[in-house]
């Protein structure tokens, strides 16, 4: 019942709203923006099992409010995932859904109250993390009904949620406008922090980067490929909207390519064969700065790798030398295998696997005699990278990235404690009396992860160890 004329005005505006759902989805966003000028079909929702990996892992890295600020109660538990989540493509999907709902956690749940799901429903708290993930989706479709696939096996939990949102979709979408109202926001893309805003804004400008094995092909048979497969060679990228690639000026077994091509690239089989792997420019960066510093025999010890992409990227580099590249931190024996498999499938031989991490590794170790160059690749916050998700699926790090994302960036605690752990990292590199140069490289935005830390280590170093001391040219740092 509305007490005033001022509230049935509203109403009618919100009314109004709703008979234009078409103009509630996020507009503003970036990426949609993207896709609808690249003229990809409506949105129809996504299979069940990625919902459920989307809702456990925003059960994982969800923003934990004080008990007198939560407004919804999550489970403890997580869902049962099915063995397709085991499949790239779906850890992709499922990966970004997930990030999408952290962004929006405090939007959505506002919505989820405003419309009176809670505390009217019954439901489990434990389905609370994929109420809130497919809540999202429901209103990025402009809440038009998913559209299942036949050959799809249902699960229950979906279901259930699905059937509770679709009976509240007036009342959701009601909610919906009046967020936007209150807001005074085209999208509620508009509602987000600004400095989110501003990360999606350059994440959605920036291209794609892919590195040549030329262990498996040359640049030539690289540049013929994709000129059957209708790409261009141009000097630029940048507000390029046709299939175009240019060659990075920085890195000369790179390319680059606009980011809107990503699904198109993946089906030609130089991405299926290892000819080509994409990878953030910051890992090239690194292992061409190594390269850089290499005489022919010389070894290398590579230090928290991440992706095994950048150890392969590496050995493909060395690949004329007589350089062994020693990975350390590799702990699990049983990953031996697939790792090696991995690099025979892309051409690697010079690869040797260390099990110990990188601060119990000995300064007379008897392996590391004839190291010359240290890699360090530091955990770091990640908020320099483009594309949090990639980097996530592709370099092997911490789920708990996709928070500082939606955040904006860590806490300040957070960042002390990754600070003091790069601090101690190179530390310890610079102890190691026969190398020459260390390649200090993060994918931080941050000078207390950067140049703060380079400088506090040059400060303290121990001259008694080496003969010659580290200099800011024997340290090298890429950020």
């Amino acid at each position: 019942m509305f007490n005033s004329a001022n509230e049935l005005e509203f109403l009618e505006e919100t009314t109004a709203e709703i008979s234009q759902l078409s103009s509630l989805a996020l507009s503003g966003d970036p990426a949609c923006s993207e896709n609808s000028s690249a003229g990809s079909p409506e949105k129809t929702g996504y299979p069940d099992s990625v919902y459920i990996l989307a809702a456990n892992i925003f059960q994982g890295t969800r923003l934990e409010k004080s008990p007198e600020k939560a407004l919804i109660k999550y489970g403890n538990e997580p869902l049962p995932s099915s063995t397709e989540s085991e499949d790239e493509s779906f850890q992709r999907l499922s990966y970004e859904l997930a990030f999408s709902a952290l962004k929006y956690q405090d939007i959505l749940e506002t919505i989820l109250i405003d419309s009176y799901i809670f505390p009217s429903t019954t439901i489990p708290d434990h389905l609370n993390s994929l109420i809130i993930v497919m809540l999202y989706d429901f209103q990025d479709r402009k809440f038009q009904a998913r559209l299942l696939s036949g050959n799809e096996e249902s699960i229950a939990e979906v279901l259930e949620v699905e059937n509770l949102l679709n009976s509240f979709k007036t009342k959701l979408a009601a909610a919906l406008a009046r967020c936007r109202i209150k807001h005074d926001a085209l999208s509620i893309y508009h509602i987000l922090p600004e400095t989110v805003r501003n990360q999606e804004l350059r994440a959605s400008t920036l291209p794609l980067y892919a590195w040549i094995n030329t262990c498996k092909i040359s640049p030539e048979e690289v540049y013929y490929t994709l000129k059957k497969n209708g790409y261009n060679k141009v000097k630029s990228v940048l507000h390029i909207d046709n299939k175009v690639f240019a060659v990075d000026q920085h890195c000369y077994d790179v390319l680059i390519f606009p980011s809107h091509l990503k699904s198109d690239l993946l089906n030609i089989d130089l991405f299926k064969d290892y000819k080509l792997i994409f990878q953030d420019k910051s890992r090239s960066l690194a292992v061409h700065s190594v390269k850089a510093l290499l005489n022919m025999d010389d070894d290398i010890l590579m230090v928290n790798t991440g992706s095994w992409y950048t150890v392969a990227h590496m050995s493909v580099l060395t690949n004329n030398n007589t350089s062994k590249i020693f990975v350390c931190g590799v702990q699990s024996q049983a990953k031996d295998p697939d790792l090696k498999n991995l690099f025979t499938k892309m051409g690697c031989k010079n690869i040797e696997i260390l099990h110990e991490t990188f601060m119990k590794l000995e300064l007379k170790d008897h392996r590391l005699q004839k190291v010359k160059v240290i890699l360090l690749l530091p955990r770091c916050s990640g908020l320099g990278v483009s594309n949090p998700v990639e980097f996530i699926l592709n370099e092997h790090e911490d789920t708990d990235l996709l928070k500082d994302f939606s955040q904006g960036g860590p806490s300040e605690d957070k960042l002390h404690v990754l600070a003091q752990q790069q601090y101690e990292q190179l530390a310890h590199a610079m102890k190691f009396t026969r190398a020459q140069a260390i390649v200090y490289c993060t994918c931080s935005v941050y000078p207390e992860e950067n140049e703060a830390i380079v400088k506090k280590a040059l400060e303290f170093q121990d001259h008694e160890i080496k003969v010659q001391p580290y200099s800011g040219t024997h340290l090298r740092q890429c950020l």
